[in-house]
C-alpha cells in the first residue's frame, strides 16, 4: 500500500517539475516526449484504480436462482466471502461499511464463506497488534442481521493462521460455524437444510458432502456451503445449491486475457458467478478483500444476495 501511494504521487510531481522545468528554459515537450507523457500518464491512472480505487469499491450481485430441488417459499441469501481482514483495503471501518450494505438487503439468512483472516503467517508468528485487528474483524461480524442466523465455514487463510482461534472469534460473534455438518433450519415458508464443508487445509477434516449429509431425510431441500468452488464437482443431485468463494473472480479480470489469477483447479473452472452442470448448481462469488497482491482490475469486490426459487 506505501509503494502505491508513492507511485500515485510521484507521477504527478515528477510532471509538474518536468512542466516548470520546460517552461523556465523555455524549451518544451517535443512529440516523442508527449507521447512518453500520455502513455506513462495512462498507465499510471490504470495503476491508481487498480491498487487504490477499485479495491475500495464495493457491487451488489443479486442474482436468482431456479432449482429443480428446491421446495417451499423463496429464500434469499446473503453471501459475503474472502473479507481477508486486518489486510490492505479491509480496515474495521470499510468492513462496517460492508456489513451495513448487506443489512440493508435484508436477507433471510447470511453465509460466510471463509477466509476472515489476510496473509499466510500463523498466528504465533504475528504480533500482537496484528492479533488484535484479526480478532476486530471478527467482532466486527456481530453486527450482520438476518432473522434465519450466520453461518460460516472457514477457508485456508483461517487454519494457517489458527483455525480453533478463528472459529472461537466467529462464535463469540455469534457466528455459527459448520465443519462438515448440518443444521435443519424452521422457517414459515418451509424448513430447509444448511450444510457446511470443511476446509481443504483444515487440520480436523477434508471435506465431505457424505459426511454432511449423511442419513438425511429423502426430499428435504438441502443447500451447502464451502469455501472452495473444487467440492463441487462431487456435489449430490439433490443438492439445490452450493456456494463457494476462494476465487476472488481473478481479481484481475483483463480485456481479450481475462482473468490470469487461478487459487486453485476448481477456481480456474468456476471462476465467478452462477454455474449449472447436470441440474446442480454452483453460485461462485468473488469476496471482498484482495490476497496475495492489493489489487482489483475490472473485478471490483463484491457481495452477493441470492434469492432461491423453486421450479
Amino acid at each position: 500500500m506505501i509503494l502505491a501511494w508513492a507511485g500515485a504521487l510521484l507521477w504527478p510531481a515528477a510532471f509538474a517539475f518536468w512542466m516548470w522545468r520546460g517552461i523556465k528554459t523555455g524549451r518544451g515537450p517535443g512529440w516523442l516526449s508527449w507521447l512518453a507523457i500520455f502513455l506513462v500518464t495512462a498507465a499510471w491512472g490504470l495503476g491508481v484504480r487498480a491498487f487504490l480505487w477499485e479495491p475500495e469499491t464495493l457491487i451488489v450481485r443479486r442474482v436468482e436462482v431456479v432449482s429443480p430441488m428446491w421446495k417451499g417459499e423463496p429464500l434469499r441469501l446473503g453471501v459475503i466471502s474472502d473479507i481477508h481482514g486486518a489486510g490492505p483495503h479491509m480496515s474495521v471501518g470499510r468492513l462496517g461499511a460492508i456489513i451495513e450494505q448487506m443489512n440493508s438487503e435484508r436477507p433471510d439468512v447470511v453465509l460466510l464463506l471463509g477466509d476472515f483472516v489476510a496473509g499466510y503467517e500463523p498466528m504465533a508468528d504475528r504480533n500482537a497488534g496484528d492479533n488484535a485487528a484479526v480478532m476486530e474483524t471478527l467482532a466486527q461480524l456481530a453486527q450482520l442481521r438476518a432473522p434465519l442466523g450466520v453461518w460460516s465455514v472457514m477457508g485456508n487463510n483461517d487454519w494457517w493462521y489458527d483455525g480453533a482461534a478463528i472459529e472461537r472469534g466467529l462464535q463469540g460473534a455469534g457466528v455459527k460455524v459448520l465443519e462438515n455438518a448440518r443444521v435443519r433450519i424452521e422457517r414459515a415458508g418451509g424448513a430447509f437444510w444448511l450444510g457446511g464443508l470443511a476446509d481443504y487445509e483444515s487440520t480436523r477434516a477434508q471435506p465431505s458432502y457424505g459426511q454432511t449429509l449423511d442419513d438425511l431425510p429423502d426430499g428435504d431441500p438441502v443447500i451447502v456451503m464451502s469455501h472452495w468452488p473444487d467440492v463441487f464437482a462431487t456435489a449430490p443431485d439433490r443438492v439445490a445449491i452450493t456456494f463457494a468463494g476462494h476465487t476472488h473472480c481473478g481479481q484481475v479480470n483483463l480485456p481479450l486475457f481475462g482473468r490470469l489469477m487461478h487459487a486453485s483447479p476448481g477456481s480456474e473452472k468456476w471462476p465467478c458467478g452462477l454455474y449449472t452442470e447436470g441440474g446442480r448448481k454452483l453460485y461462485v462469488t468473488g469476496g471482498v478483500g484482495g490476497s496475495i497482491i492489493p489489487v482489483r482490475f475490472l473485478q471490483p469486490p463484491e457481495i452477493g444476495v441470492v434469492t432461491l426459487r423453486r421450479d
